[in-house]
């Protein structure tokens, strides 16, 4: 549903793997060098969870990611005002994907 409607907004968007963690802490130069070589591109700290959660639950789940901020340059970190560009864009798309799965 969420490409559904990603493609009907005609959003650009791109499918990628992820990887979790529970502290950006361990984000260290070496993980993100490490997690890069196999093949992920986007670091967050939730879907693991809710993936296992709705797996548990037996429920629909999907995840829509937007960046916030950007550790794909590690020596010039881009901090991108931490999304609060995009929260209501963000939001609206993944209610109309809710919406329309129902």
């Amino acid at each position: 549903m969420i490409e559904k409607i990603l493609i009907n907004h005609k959003y650009n968007y791109q499918k990628c793997k992820t990887w979790t963690t529970d502290g950006f802490y361990r984000e260290t130069k070496e993980m993100v060098e490490y997690r890069k070589e196999e093949g992920f591109s986007v670091v967050e700290m939730e879907c693991a969870s809710l993936v296992a959660c709705a797996k548990f639950r037996n429920i629909v789940f999907g995840q829509l990611l937007f960046t916030a901020d950007s550790l794909a340059n590690i020596e010039s970190h881009d901090t991108r005002n931490w999304g609060n560009n995009t929260f209501s864009l963000a939001m609206n798309l993944a209610m109309d994907a809710v919406t329309d799965v129902q």
